[in-house]
């Protein structure tokens, strides 16, 4: 009676939100300050204070705009990364939409013929499989080197006629790594070694919510690397407004038929029901382009965390952006691992959901306080195992 495979979606969730629902009812059933909720990326800082005031001061209305976005706003995007970048850019080819999710979808939607494949280095937020499946296209993961940094040739291998993209996440979420510009030109050279197909260019998709959320030096801007580039952002994350939900599309002018890939965006976010991104958000944001909220704060979190688990025993990947910990699980089993933290209280992501096996992700956007007491536990854990051999 009912669409199966959305009845399957719904009863199944993700494995994150899975773990966000259970740690909110061991809450309500004995004490926020007793569960160790590493699951969700919430960030846990407050907005910028100009984003704050414009909220409550604004006085634009809460009227539909253009199913594009705000032209005010699209000019400031575009201007923003032209300055900010180095690239061309034209408002006409700027998409607002409701966070990355909704970018990811319209976009894949948009360039995706059914059965055509999208490679996507794992490990890899969950999410962009059922994100393919909505658009008909084929899911490839490739592997990551060591470190979870891009291996170019093992791209470059699983390129066939059936291709139409490479996604790439970078501040990566679950790792924190943080792509090199040495290897991102790497992948733009060897993409445009496939650039002049009869059936299109390989598009490089850059899913970019994590951009300002760098302890290093920032990421090169994918258009500069690669010309058929389109840019997945998000606002949640630099500015703490991950349940406003507000985003955009950038599309390179120098794609194959530009302004053809704009329009498939348009109606990509016309058959998915996105009227138009949320008004006053749109507004709000545009003041506070390329700021970041919070940054200190998680890089405080990160050290903590990072210095006192590998203190005592753990394998940890040092991240270098965004606000996950990459930790080797205890056991091979990844889910028999989470399942195991759960007795004492620590909710920790099993990677099988992102691709791989052997790891668990531990969201630091939390309050320090938060990490402090979960120290024991996290020791007590390492202890079980260690009884145990």
């Amino acid at each position: 009676m009912y669409n199966d495979i959305m009845v399957k979606r719904g009863a199944e969730r993700s494995v994150i939100r899975e773990l966000f629902e259970y740690g909110n009812r061991r809450k309500a059933e004995i004490g926020g300050e007793n569960v160790f909720d590493f699951s969700i990326g919430n960030p846990s800082v407050p907005s910028p204070r100009e984003v704050e005031a414009f909220i409550r001061t604004d006085t634009g209305g809460h009227g539909y705009t253009s199913a594009p976005g705000l032209p005010a706003v699209r000019k400031a995007v575009s201007d923003y990364i032209q300055t900010s970048f180095g690239v061309p850019m034209s408002e006409d080819l700027v998409y607002m939409t409701c966070g990355a999710s909704a970018s990811i979808v319209i976009a894949l939607t948009a360039v995706i013929e059914p059965g055509e494949e999208v490679i996507v280095p794992a490990p890899y937020f969950p999410e962009y499989a059922v994100f393919l499946e909505e658009a008909g296209g084929v899911l490839v993961p490739v592997p990551t080197d060591e470190k979870f940094h891009l291996d170019v040739d093992a791209i470059r291998c699983a390129i066939t006629e059936r291709t139409r993209a490479v996604l790439i996440n970078s501040p990566n979420n679950p790792t924190g790594a943080v792509y090199s510009e040495e290897e991102m030109f790497a992948l733009g050279n060897m993409l445009a070694q496939f650039a002049d197909r009869p059936q299109g260019p390989v598009l490089l998709l850059a899913d970019e919510p994590y951009r300002e959320l760098t302890y290093g030096a920032a990421p090169v801007y994918p258009m500069r690397v690669y010309d058929h580039t389109v840019v997945l952002y998000s606002f949640s994350k630099s500015l703490s407004l991950a349940g406003e939900r507000i985003g955009y599309i950038a599309v390179s002018p120098k794609c194959r038929e530009a302004a053809r890939l704009f329009e498939a965006v348009c109606g990509a976010g016309r058959r998915h029901g996105y009227v138009c991104a949320p008004a006053l958000f749109q507004r709000a944001v545009t003041g506070s382009l390329g700021q970041c909220a919070g940054l200190e704060v998680y890089r405080a979190n990160r050290d903590l965390l990072y210095t006192s688990l590998s203190d005592m025993g753990y394998t940890c990947i040092v991240p270098e952006g965004a606000f996950y910990l990459f930790v080797r699980a205890l056991e091979p089993d990844s889910a028999a691992f989470s399942e195991r933290a759960k007795r004492h209280e620590l909710l920790l992501v099993p990677s099988h959901t992102f691709g791989v096996e052997g790891y668990v992700r531990i969201s630091y956007c939390v309050e320090r306080s938060v990490i402090e007491r979960s120290l024991p536990a996290f020791a007590a854990l390492m202890e079980e195992y260690r009884a145990a051999k």
